[in-house]
């Protein structure tokens, strides 16, 4: 029966890899200081506070990420000894773009054409660990599916997906102006078949929240803030709707954006993401030593130090 949910389950993602409003919103809060809590939707978890967010930031750009390596099949993946988080999506959703903001570091490829990665990419996060790991934690790059893709790349990801023990959450990108597609909802669907950890989270918010590449404000994001609530709803409707066994994605979707900020140096979303990790990862006590500037930017610890890291 597993064997047989396991097929089903890659020829839907195989097929995905062939280049081809009801609720009432809730009230927009005023507080300039809370607007990070108004790009994510929550039902089953609780949003991270703002002290969570600076934990968060610190844990990420403490120390540089690395490169670990690269293959674009799973039975060369090296086994890993600490918890890794993979994301997926559509190519041309901003998943690169996107992973060099959460890490604070350029070290994804980006294009304006699609198909750009085509393997998997592991990076190690928040420096070394007490058993000597490069990384705390590992973040996967996965190629793109859709247009430009290729069907190959859908059998080896779904092999990691299905087969990867350190494995503890995908996340799936969609771009928050065009919202769920076919392909989208056929990964979704082999993600609760297989039960896998999963969750959504919106990309390219700034489109959707300041149109017509218009500048950043709060009162803008106020403005639009119910179409994305609107967003919020739909996707998880349509998730709900699924006829499909297995556990639905998180009770939770974020949205971040790669290009808008409110504030210097912190793009829209983007901590909000880095705790829900550290919550995947079991990464989340907040320890006493987060140091902060009078800004209230986390910085890096005196004693560490900063390796360079080159780009793939």
């Amino acid at each position: 029966m597993t064997a047989l949910r396991c097929s089903r389950a890659a020829h839907a993602v195989h097929k995905s890899f062939h280049p081809r409003n009801t609720s009432s919103h809730a009230p927009v809060r005023t507080l300039v200081s809370d607007y990070e809590s108004l790009l994510s939707s929550h039902w089953d978890t609780a949003p991270p506070t703002p002290t969570q967010r600076r934990y968060a930031e610190h844990f990420f750009l403490r120390q540089q990420p690395k490169i670990l390596y690269s293959s674009s099949t799973f039975r060369n993946v090296p086994r890993g000894k600490v918890p890794e988080v993979t994301f997926l999506g559509r190519s041309n959703v901003g998943k690169s773009s996107l992973l060099n903001k959460l890490m604070g570091k350029n070290l994804c490829h980006t294009s304006k054409n699609p198909g750009r990665t085509k393997t998997m990419n592991f990076f190690a996060v928040g420096g070394e660990d007490e058993q000597g790991s490069p990384g705390r934690l590992t973040v996967l790059d996965m190629p793109g599916y859709g247009h430009k893709s290729r069907a190959e790349w859908g059998e080896e990801i779904m092999k990691y997906l299905v087969g990867r023990k350190q494995l503890v959450r995908a996340f799936v990108l969609i771009d928050s102006m065009h919202g769920l597609k076919r392909s989208d909802e056929a990964l979704l669907q082999a993600l609760r078949e297989n039960a896998i950890s999963h969750q959504v989270v919106l990309s390219k918010v700034d489109r959707l929240l300041f149109p017509n590449n218009r500048k950043p404000s709060r009162q803008l994001l106020d403005r639009h803030v119910p179409a994305l609530q609107g967003t919020f709803e739909s996707i998880k409707g349509l998730s709900d709707a699924m006829d499909v066994d297995g556990p639905k994605a998180l009770g939770e979707i974020l949205a971040c954006s790669t290009s808008a900020s409110l504030e210097r140096g912190k793009h829209l979303g983007i901590n909000n993401l880095r705790w829900s990790i550290l919550v995947a990862t079991g990464l989340n006590e907040v320890r006493r030593n987060l140091l902060l500037d009078q800004t209230g930017t986390a910085q890096p610890l005196a004693q560490e130090s900063s390796p360079n890291v080159e780009p793939l």
